[in-house]
């Protein structure tokens, strides 16, 4: 079975991320598993932190996961056009030290997805993330994109898909996925 690591960037009970990659669970290709994980708990990236205690324990649990995946699913908001900085410092965390990059990045399969309450999705967001794909040495995927726009009418209450076309892209953006990672 393939191991797909989920994490959205927001810390917000009801984040439109979270309950995309909670959507996408459920719509996962047979034979493959999307964990979704939190970053909720990683302190601001401090070299003198590291230096002295190491790396905190929730950062250190989902880079373990990471490395240990098939494949990395990044669900991310857009905040002022870019990337959420609680986001951008737990993949700080993740790299740290240096040398523990290739074991955790190198290769590794990624996605980007967003959901957004604006009328463009993530786009800016996901441009974003490349660059620092890039110097991770990931296997970004370029084969398909997910941008849900205007998610305050894709979502009901609980967090559901109520809107049948963007269920239908999720399916395929993970189909996708799923075979890029193959």
């Amino acid at each position: 079975m393939s191991i797909i690591i989920g994490i959205s960037g927001s810390l917000r009970r009801g984040s439109f991320n979270t309950a995309l990659l909670r959507n996408a669970a459920e719509l996962m290709p047979n034979g493959t598993e999307l964990r979704i994980e939190s970053i909720e708990g990683i302190p601001l990236y401090n070299g003198d932190v590291e230096a002295t205690e190491g790396i905190p324990k929730r950062a250190a649990e989902l880079k373990r996961a990471i490395a240990e995946s098939n494949g990395l699913l990044l669900a991310t908001p857009e905040y002022n056009n870019s990337i959420p900085g609680v986001f951008k410092n737990a993949i700080d965390w993740f790299s740290r030290p240096p040398s523990d990059i290739k074991a955790t990045f190198r290769d590794k399969p990624v996605a980007l997805m967003g959901a957004s309450p604006g009328g463009f999705g993530t786009i800016l967001s996901q441009n974003a993330w490349l660059p620092v794909l890039r110097t991770l040495g990931t296997k970004p995927w370029f084969g398909g994109r997910l941008l849900v726009s205007r998610a305050q009418g894709v979502f009901d209450e609980h967090g559901k898909i109520i809107d049948e076309t963007i269920k239908k892209q999720l399916a395929q953006f993970l189909t996708g996925f799923v075979a890029f990672i193959g």
